[in-house]
């Protein structure tokens, strides 16, 4: 059903109460003006025949009826009356609109039946002699207490009609002003009803769309106006509510946005109510796309499954660690625990996530550095102290077997010292550049190349290693020059270890977008593909056994990255088995001074 409005519901009713109200009182009034103006009439005929009584009664006594008939008709013309003299035979003596010998006889006339029987008689009916509806009042003539004749009175009803048809005129043309103006008056009654409560409407539809800073209109109807207040406060209060709602939402969303730990919300039917960026990115998902679906539906992780079915049937936190397996193995460490709604049921559990892979794979570098210094270390160790077992068991007694143990002890001395020099240094460079900030001038590259070039000229011209240099004279960057000589220092021995005798080395420098890039590269044996996102690691060896015959210590090229790293930049390798390996340090571009 479609709905009306309020101004078109109480307008029609107002006016159709009117209309009825009017109505009702004007037939009321039709009515009781065409009973009176009958009453009147009647008792007009009737005065009227008793006045004629006694001035006919002795014409009528002495049967002159030509006399009767006579003034009958002067009467009746004067008097607009029509006068009828009926005897008790009910022979027409007498007549004022006809001649009485054409009329039939009256005696079965009900008034003058009634008359007869000494009553007064009142009909009305239709004449047949005039054609007309005609109101009759009839008297019996009384003399001496005998009834000698009737005289009847009467005219026709269409003057009444007529009067009455003018004050019915005239009450239409008052109704129709007074309806009209009931109307118009409805109308303004019906608009000042309605007005205010469509402005409450239109207050209520701003409420609905979200302006509840809008404000109604309070008008002067008392229940109007106090509903307009309501409902003014009640927008205040739910403003004042929604907002610190948003802000707490916001709070909190930035809260979990920011958070390094993935938060996971889980219903009592294992939906997820809420995650965050952080656990998203974990199960590389979108946090629109998660909401409201299963935890199995999104997370392809049985570990985590059974993790949340058991925070989810007990009361009490959880903790476990599950393993991702995606592109990359991910340690992640589980907190779990019941959410609770605001009447203390429970409503599902909440998931934090921490990811502990990097602290995995430290753990793993301690323990393998650990063992790789132990394993280096004691290599030597052990060789020293066997031969110095020998040399104390006799052999210090031939000459020739003495200076040749003192001489392989005296190497692995050396080599022991050279560990623990590269260990002090790469010490000492994490915490110069991790306490004081490392000091970097404006100099020349070429000049540092050149004197990391001279340190290795002997080492090469031994392997008949030629060291080519290609590097512009005015190229400049903001350097620490020892540190970075020592680091081209070990790219450059590294280069002419793994090359073999009458090869080259070449040492470059170039400025390419906003770096500047310095190469160090070799043709020798070069690096398999699965080592080369590890040979930066301390003690890491792609051929052990060749770079312990080569006098290395396994930290070169990790003092060379963190190196480099104090000068903002990084180290990068390219390299293919038997072509040889291009070592890149690319430094941020200095600006020219």
């Amino acid at each position: 059903m479609p709905r009306k409005r309020l101004l078109w519901q109480l307008y029609p009713s107002y006016v159709l109460i009117t209309l009825l109200s009017l109505i009702s009182i004007s037939w009321y009034f039709a009515q009781a003006l065409h009973d009176y103006h009958y009453r009147q009439s009647v008792s007009n005929l009737e005065a009227r025949a008793r006045l004629l009584k006694a001035y006919l009664i002795n014409l009528i006594d002495q049967e002159d009826n030509h006399a009767l008939n006579s003034i009958c008709q002067t009467l009746g013309r004067e008097t607009a009356t029509r006068i009828t003299i009926v005897a008790l035979s009910g022979l027409v003596i007498g007549e004022s609109d006809n001649e009485p010998d054409h009329m039939e006889n009256h005696a079965n006339r009900p008034e003058i039946q009634s008359a007869m029987n000494g009553q007064t008689g009142i009909s009305t009916r239709y004449s047949v002699t005039l054609g007309l509806d005609m109101i009759y009042v009839a008297i019996p003539i009384m003399k001496e207490g005998k009834n000698i004749g009737v005289i009847r009175t009467s005219f026709p009803l269409a003057t009444i009609e007529q009067t009455l048809r003018r004050f019915i005129v005239g009450i239409a043309m008052a109704g129709f002003v007074i309806a009209l103006f009931s109307a118009i008056v409805s109308l303004i009654i019906s608009h000042r009803i309605s007005h205010p409560l469509e402005q409450l409407k239109r207050g209520v539809e701003c409420y609905a769309s979200g302006h509840l800073e809008h404000r109604l209109f309070v008008s002067g109807t008392a229940e109007i106006a106090a509903l307009a207040e309501a409902m003014n406060q009640m927008a205040a209060q739910l403003d004042e509510r929604i907002r610190v709602i948003q802000q707490q939402r916001s709070e909190h969303e930035a809260i979990l946005s920011s958070m390094i730990e993935g938060v996971l919300a889980v219903d009592q039917n294992e939906n997820i109510i809420s995650i965050n960026q952080a656990a998203a990115t974990m199960f590389e998902v979108h946090p629109a796309d998660a909401q409201g679906k299963k935890i199995r539906e999104v997370v392809k992780n049985a570990e985590l499954h059974e993790f949340a079915l058991h925070a989810l049937s007990g009361d009490q936190p959880l903790e476990g660690e599950i393993v991702l397996h995606n592109h990359v193995e991910r340690f992640l460490q589980t907190h779990g625990a019941a959410l609770r709604d605001a009447q203390g049921n429970s409503a599902g559990v909440v998931i934090v996530l921490n990811d502990t892979t990097h602290l995995r794979r430290l753990e793993k570098l301690r323990s393998d550095f650990v063992a790789n210094v132990s394993h280096e270390l004691k290599t030597p160790v052990t060789s020293i102290k066997g031969f110095v077992e020998t040399l104390l068991d006799g052999a210090l007694d031939n000459p020739h077997d003495a200076k040749r143990f003192l001489g392989i002890i005296a190497k692995q001395t050396d080599r022991l010292s050279a560990i623990i020099e590269d260990l002090l240094s790469l010490s000492r460079i994490e915490q110069d550049s991790g306490k004081i900030k490392i000091h970097l001038d404006e100099e020349h590259v070429i000049q540092v190349l050149q004197l990391a070039v001279e340190n290795c000229v002997e080492k090469a011209k031994a392997k008949q290693i030629q060291i080519k240099l290609d590097c512009p004279d005015d190229l400049t960057a903001k350097i620490n020059s020892p540190l970075l000589e020592q680091a081209i220092v070990n790219l450059i021995d590294n280069a002419i270890k793994y090359s073999d005798a009458g090869k080259s080395v070449h040492v470059s420098a170039s400025v390419e977008s906003e770096e500047i890039a310095i190469r160090v590269s070799d043709e020798g044996c070069g690096i398999e593909e699965e080592h080369l996102d590890r040979i930066f690691e301390r003690f890491y060896r792609v051929d052990k056994a060749r770079s312990r015959e080569m006098g290395g210590t396994g930290l070169g090229l990790s003092i060379v990255k963190h190196i480099i790293r104090t000068h903002q930049g990084f180290v990068t390798v390219e390299s293919a088995p038997k072509i040889g390996s291009v070592f890149t340090i690319h430094l941020p571009r200095a600006v020219p001074v």
